[in-house]
C-alpha cells in the first residue's frame, strides 16, 4: 500500500473523469482477451512489479494482481485513477502523464501501454519514460487497435464522419506494427513478441449501441446522431437484436537491454 497523497489535482483538459462510469460499462471490459495476451507473454506472476500506463478503470491492474503481481498505475485523469484504486484496492494508482512517471529508474520488471500511446502527444517520450523506468532486462508491453480492415467498429466511425460532411481521418500509424516496432527501437528496446489478439465488442440492443458508440454525448446529441450508429451497425445486428463487432489489438513485447 502507498501513502494516501491526497485530493488528486484535475488537469485543465481532462475529458475522462467524468466519463470515468459509462466508460467502465460500456468499454471496460473489451481489451480483457488482450490483457490476458499481454500478462502471459511478459509472464506476469507472483513478484513481478508491473505498472500500467493509462491504467483506466484498473482492470489490467485487477488481472495482474489475481496472478500474484505487484501492480501499479498512472492515469491521467483523477477519476480514472479513482475506479482504479476501486478495481485494485492494493495497487499503487497515481495521476500522472505518460511522459512524466513518477516512479524512480528501473522501479518495474514490465510495464504495459494498452491502447495508449496514441494518445500520448509524444509517443517517443512516453516510450522512453516507460523505459526509464523499467529495470533492465524488463519488458514494455504496447497493445492497441490494429488495423482499420481487422476492426469492424471502424465502419461506425466512418459513418459519422460522413454524416459531418467530412472524409474518414487518415489511419493512426501506430494502428500498423512497424511503426510501433520501430518506436520501441528507437527507445533501445529488443523486439520479442508480436501478436494480433481478437477483441470483439458487442452491445446488447440498439439503446446499449448508441450510448457506448457516443460516449459523452449529451441527450440531444444521442438523438440527433443514434440514428446514424444504428444504421451503420446494421450488418453487425444479429436476430435477438444485439450487436457484435470484431476487431483485433495488436500486442508487441520488447525487453529493455539487461
Amino acid at each position: 500500500m502507498h501513502d494516501d497523497p491526497g485530493p488528486d489535482p484535475a488537469p485543465d483538459d481532462d475529458p475522462w473523469t467524468a466519463l470515468a462510469d459509462d466508460w467502465a460499462a460500456s468499454w471496460g471490459a473489451v481489451a480483457d482477451p488482450a490483457r490476458a495476451a499481454l500478462l502471459d507473454a511478459v509472464g506476469a506472476g507472483p513478484g513481478t512489479r508491473l505498472l500500467d500506463v493509462g491504467c483506466g478503470t484498473g482492470e489490467l491492474l485487477a488481472a495482474a494482481a489475481a496472478r500474484g503481481a505487484t501492480p501499479a498505475g498512472a492515469d491521467v485523469a483523477p477519476g480514472m485513477a479513482a475506479r482504479a484504486r476501486r478495481s485494485a484496492p492494493g495497487a499503487d494508482v497515481r495521476v500522472a502523464d505518460a511522459e512524466d512517471l513518477p516512479w524512480p529508474d528501473g522501479a518495474f520488471d514490465v510495464v504495459a501501454a494498452v491502447n495508449v500511446l496514441h494518445l500520448a502527444d509524444d509517443p517517443a517520450a512516453a516510450v522512453a519514460e516507460a523505459a526509464r523506468v523499467l529495470a533492465p532486462g524488463g519488458l514494455l508491453a504496447v497493445c492497441g487497435w490494429a488495423e482499420r480492415d481487422r476492426c469492424e467498429l471502424d465502419a461506425v466511425e466512418a459513418a459519422l464522419a460522413v454524416d459531418d460532411g467530412e472524409e474518414p481521418g487518415p489511419e493512426g500509424p501506430l494502428r500498423r506494427g512497424a511503426p510501433v516496432r520501430a518506436l520501441l527501437a528507437g527507445a533501445g528496446l529488443a523486439v520479442e513478441h508480436v501478436a494480433l489478439v481478437d477483441v470483439p465488442w458487442s452491445a446488447p440492443d440498439a439503446g446499449a449501441l448508441v450510448r457506448g458508440l457516443l460516449l459523452g454525448e449529451d441527450a440531444a446529441g444521442l438523438a440527433d446522431r443514434g440514428p446514424v450508429v444504428v444504421a451503420a451497425a446494421a450488418p453487425f445486428r444479429h436476430a435477438d437484436g444485439s450487436y457484435r463487432f470484431r476487431n483485433a489489438f495488436r500486442l508487441v513485447v520488447a525487453r529493455r537491454p539487461g
